[in-house]
């Protein structure tokens, strides 16, 4: 749990930044969701990671940023190289909590 924790801090940081590297800090929207979701991402991601283990909350929440990670790009119209690097991040956030939850109930109905 401790790697995908790890993983959705990177994916965290990434959405803090990629207003600037992807080249849409010019949209205001864009710009303000991205650096939210992704500070959301990355403080409960490490939150995580520091509990060596993740609570259900942890995943629900970054399950969350996961969908609006893959829905955002298109609400505000940004281009494929911004849609697809959002969507693909999206899909690996979502599937690493889903993947902790499932963790998480499989340990629980074992303990």
């Amino acid at each position: 749990m401790q790697m995908r924790s790890l993983l959705n801090a990177l994916i965290g940081i990434w959405f803090f930044i990629a207003p600037w590297v992807m080249g849409f800090s010019d949209q205001s929207g864009a710009l303000w969701l991205s650096l939210i979701l992704g500070a959301i991402q990355f403080i409960v991601a490490l939150w995580g990671y520091s509990k060596s283990g993740w609570d259900s909350w942890q995943s629900w929440i970054s399950l969350i940023t996961g969908i609006w990670f893959i829905i955002f790009p298109f609400i505000y119209s940004l281009s494929d190289g911004e849609v697809w690097s959002s969507v693909i991040l999206g899909i690996l956030t979502a599937l690493f909590s889903l993947w902790n939850l499932g963790s998480k109930a499989s340990s629980n109905a074992a303990g």
